[in-house]
């Protein structure tokens, strides 16, 4: 009883409860706080992220809603949705129309700028019973716009889906001041590999991929080439009036056999009858390889039909030509044509100018695209070029209904500006791209964080 009655040692229970809480206490404090800086830390995340993506956007010309949505769209992905009904967060942009740029006192002023400000209001947790919130954490970031920079499209390849640019056997592609712009949405859109590469001012994509995969085995993209992907805007360049012909010759080469013989054919030659001014017309054109040498007058060739097909050996070309393929017909050049073809007002192998062709300047061969008349469904037949130890080829190939395939060797010379479904390239050869023609640009601006 007396040790029931004994009260020695109840200040050290006390105590020791009253320690416990007091660390309970801190330990609360300590995690609700962290939990305060923590979501500081994804608030400059999401702030940072908000400003560049509204700044891309401010770059591509949109207007504030779109820039806005951009914002809005990162900020959610970085954990600061506004859409939500509890403690939802606010994202406000403020740009050279709404505000004043400010980066710690720097008087620079770009002239494309945005600020994001993020805030949300911080529940507590332990901290509940006396506060359910610390208040609002509000954060800013500031990113200039890439200023607008564009890169002018020489190579437009309409295909929507799959791989549409497949480069492989060390072929290349050279365009310094100009760009590809790939349509489709695959993930497969560009292939570079075997040695191939790519040497231009810009590669934009509908579709994202992944350069360790797309781009292998010894493939390559110039360090200096910018990569734009999930780009929204589309090449789709309008095609010039088709040309207008009435009457269509035969191949004039299904008769003759030749061997060492010199023939001129197109325009104002013996062979077929001119429909109009500097244009004729063949249901197939094949130029043979029998030791013949072939030279084709200026001029604008319709082949209606058939095909137009220099064969391997063949010797020859012309100078100011320009290749209407219509109604199923396909141009096939084979492996050891050494053939000589420049399209009006380019530039000859030696030298020179070549004569002009008028509307149809620059461009050597043109597919027909379809839709005039409204019944025409256009041609889609194959652009093959593959060329001999000398062959040189100088113009635009527009087939945008079309694939075009380069397969010529590394001693061929290919200047041409493209416009097609896909463009495969499968031999060691290079073309090179000029953008002598408007088939749309390209925005390559980016965004920088400066605050």
């Amino acid at each position: 009883m007396r040790i029931l009655r004994n009260e020695n040692g109840q200040a050290t229970v006390f105590v020791a409860l009253f320690m416990g809480l007091a660390m309970l206490g801190f330990l609360a404090v300590a995690l609700d706080v962290g939990y305060l800086f923590r979501e500081k830390r994804m608030a400059q995340a999401a702030a940072d992220a908000a400003a560049i993506a509204a700044a891309e956007e401010d770059s591509y010309g949109g207007d504030s809603g779109n820039a806005q949505a951009a914002a809005n769209a990162v900020a959610k992905e970085n954990g600061f949705d506004t859409t939500l009904s509890s403690y939802p967060a606010t994202v406000s942009i403020t740009s050279p129309s709404t505000g004043t740029y400010s980066t710690g006192g720097s008087s620079a002023q770009p002239s494309a700028w945005v600020q994001a400000t993020v805030s949300r209001p911080i529940p507590t947790f332990f901290l509940s019973p006396f506060n359910h919130n610390f208040g609002t954490v509000t954060v800013s970031a500031t990113a200039v716009a890439g200023g607008g920079l564009s890169s002018p499209t020489c190579i437009c390849l309409e295909g929507a889906s799959g791989q549409t640019l497949n480069m492989s056997n060390n072929a290349k592609i050279s365009a310094s001041s100009c760009g590809i712009t790939v349509d489709s949405s695959s993930s497969n859109a560009v292939g570079v590999v075997g040695s191939a590469n790519i040497c231009s001012e810009s590669i934009g994509s509908v579709g994202t991929w992944d350069n360790s995969n797309n781009v292998n085995n010894g493939g390559s993209v110039c360090s200096t080439t910018k990569v734009v992907q999930g780009i929204s805007t589309t090449c789709a360049p309008a095609m010039p009036a088709v040309p207008t012909y009435s009457s269509c010759s035969n191949d004039p080469f299904s008769s003759i056999n030749g061997g060492g013989v010199k023939y001129t054919v197109g325009p104002n030659s013996s062979y077929g009858t001119t429909t109009g001014g500097n244009t004729i017309c063949y249901k197939g054109l094949t130029v043979n390889g029998n030791g013949d040498t072939t030279t084709l007058n200026p001029g604008i060739y319709v082949i209606n039909g058939g095909e137009l097909h220099f064969e391997s050996g063949t010797n020859g070309g012309g100078q100011g030509v320009m290749f209407f393929l219509t109604n199923g017909a396909s141009l096939v050049i084979d492996n050891g044509a050494n053939v000589n073809l420049v399209a009006g007002g380019n530039t000859e192998s030696g030298g020179g100018t070549a004569p002009s062709t008028g509307i149809y300047n620059g461009i050597l061969i043109y597919e027909d695209p379809g839709g005039s008349p409204s019944t025409d469904t256009g041609d889609s037949a194959t652009v093959s070029v593959q060329g001999g130890s000398s062959a040189y080829f100088s113009g635009a190939i527009y087939a945008p209904l079309a694939p075009v395939t380069l397969g010529n060797g590394s001693s061929s010379t290919v200047n041409a500006d493209i416009v097609a479904q896909s463009l495969t390239m499968n031999g060691g050869g290079t073309l090179t791209s000029t953008a002598s023609s408007n088939l749309g640009t390209l925005n390559i601006s980016v965004a920088k964080l400066t605050q």
